[in-house]
């Protein structure tokens, strides 16, 4: 269960990444934090590459740097977009790999939006319990 503090720590955490986003093509500036099981905050923004292709999102990136520092599972994370905009497919499909149905907080540069589910924004998914 995530606390109200928590909530708030995360969403300013996403907030404040966002502003080192690298959004030159797009202009569209992601700032993610999620919360580690072990406690600890990454945050990840979005960096964009002349070839588009290359491109990382924020979401992928604070996933990638958690596992980097040896974990693999997360209790929630806040995304924050000039709109509140909801994340991609395939950062949906990569924090399905390393989480449950999580809290996903989706918020403006103000922290206003509005919260939902990992699994409701990735309705059918496939995991690594599929596997099995």
């Amino acid at each position: 269960m995530i606390t109200k503090t928590q909530r708030a720590e995360l969403i300013a955490a996403a907030c404040d990444a966002r502003s080192k986003a690298y959004a030159p093509y797009s202009n569209y500036r992601v700032g993610a934090a999620l919360l580690a099981e072990d406690g600890r905050i990454f945050t990840g923004v979005n960096v964009e590459n002349a070839s588009y292709g290359l491109a990382i999102c924020a979401e992928r990136t604070a996933v990638f740097k958690m596992v980097s520092e040896g974990i693999q599972n997360f209790q929630a994370i806040a995304i924050c977009t000039e709109n509140a905009g909801s994340p991609c497919g395939a950062c949906r499909q990569v924090m399905v790999e390393f989480a449950g149905d999580v809290p996903v907080y989706l918020v403006d540069a103000d922290g206003n939006g509005r919260d939902a589910t990992l699994y409701a924004l990735l309705p059918d998914h496939f995991g690594p319990e599929h596997l099995t």
